[in-house]
C-alpha cells in the first residue's frame, strides 16, 4: 500500500476556524481535488469530527474536504437559535466565506436534512448530494422512533445510562460502542451552552411545541418539496435504523428525480461508522461517476 492509501489525519492539524459575522465557524480540511463538503448529525456530544473522522482518509484521496461545525453543539461558537436553523445559514456563510462554489455534499441526518432544504431553495449550490438516513419522513414506523425517544430522554434527564442506552439504539451492533467513545460524548452533551442547546432541540417541550407549529403552518414541510431537487443524489441508509427507519426513505426515493437508494444489512443509523467500508465504496463509486452536472 501506498503511503496516499494509508494516510490518517490528526484533529489538531486539520482543524481551521472561519470568522462570520454571526461567530467563528470552526472546520476541519483535508485532501485535494473538487470540493466536498460534510455535514453532522444531531444527538448528544456529536461533532463533525466525530461523524465522519473515519472517513476523511478515504475521502480526501479524491477531494479537497471540508468537515463543518454547526454552531450550537459546542464546537463552533455558539448560537442563540434553534440549532436547525442557524445550520443552512452556517453553510451558506462558510461556502462563501471560502469561496467554494459549487460543492458535492455528505450530509449525516440532520446534515442530510439541511443538504435537502438548501438544494429546494438554492439548486446552483451542490453538484451532488449523499444522505445518511434521516431525509423524509415515517410512512409506516411511529413517529418519532425509538432512537428520538430515548435522545429526548438524555436531554431531558442527562446520565450516562441514558446517553448509552441512545447510543447503542444508534447501531445495530453494541459492540461499536466503546467506552471511549461514550466517554468523550459524555464531556460534550453535558457542557451547559451545548445542552441547553440540544433543549431547544430535543427536550419534550420543545419538540412538541415544534411539531405543533409546523402543523398549523401554511408552510409545505421540506419533504414535500423534495421533488425540487434536481441533483443526483445518493440517499444511503441502514436497514435497522431505530432512529429514522428505513420506510422514511420511500417518499425521497420515489419523489426525487436523480435519486438512487442504497441500503446497508446489519447496520443502524451510522452507517458512515458501522459499514464504514462498504459505505464508503458506495459513496466514493457515485460521487466520482463519469458524466452528471
Amino acid at each position: 500500500m501506498t503511503e496516499a492509501t494509508t494516510r490518517t489525519f490528526g484533529y489538531d492539524e486539520t482543524l481551521r476556524e472561519l470568522p462570520t459575522e454571526q461567530g467563528v465557524l470552526r472546520y476541519h480540511e483535508a485532501g485535494e481535488g473538487p470540493p466536498l463538503l460534510l455535514l453532522h448529525g444531531s444527538g448528544p456530544g456529536v461533532t463533525g469530527w466525530r461523524n465522519y473522522r473515519g472517513n476523511l482518509a478515504a475521502f480526501a484521496r479524491h477531494f479537497r474536504c471540508f468537515v463543518l461545525e454547526f454552531p450550537g453543539f459546542g464546537v463552533s461558537d455558539p448560537t442563540d437559535e434553534h440549532p436547525m436553523a442557524a445550520a443552512p445559514q452556517a453553510v451558506t456563510r462558510f461556502l462563501d466565506g471560502l469561496s467554494l462554489g459549487r460543492v458535492d455534499v455528505v450530509g449525516n441526518s440532520m446534515g442530510g436534512i439541511v443538504a435537502a432544504n438548501l438544494a429546494i431553495a438554492r439548486p446552483d449550490l451542490f453538484r451532488r448530494i449523499v444522505t445518511v438516513g434521516g431525509i423524509g419522513r415515517s410512512v409506516f414506523s411511529p413517529s418519532p422512533g425509538e432512537g428520538i425517544n430515548l435522545l429526548m430522554d438524555f436531554t431531558e434527564n442527562p446520565t450516562r445510562e441514558a446517553l448509552v442506552r441512545w447510543m447503542h439504539s444508534m447501531v445495530y451492533d453494541p459492540e461499536v460502542v466503546t467506552d471511549e467513545m461514550v466517554e468523550e460524548r459524555w464531556t460534550q452533551a453535558t457542557d451547559p451552552d451545548t445542552l441547553a442547546a440540544a433543549r431547544r432541540m430535543y427536550g419534550r417541550k420543545a419538540l412538541a411545541a415544534g411539531m405543533a407549529a409546523a402543523e398549523a403552518s401554511d408552510r409545505p414541510p421540506y419533504w414535500s418539496m423534495l421533488h425540487k431537487i434536481t441533483a443526483p443524489t445518493l440517499i444511503t441508509w441502514g436497514r435497522d435504523d431505530r432512529v429514522s427507519p428505513l420506510d422514511m426513505a420511500l417518499l425521497p426515493m420515489r419523489t426525487m428525480p436523480k435519486a438512487e437508494l442504497h441500503v446497508l444489512p446489519d447496520c443502524g443509523h451510522w452507517v458512515m461508522i458501522e459499514q464504514k467500508e462498504a459505505w464508503e465504496s458506495a459513496v466514493l463509486a457515485f460521487l466520482t461517476r463519469p458524466g452528471g452536472s
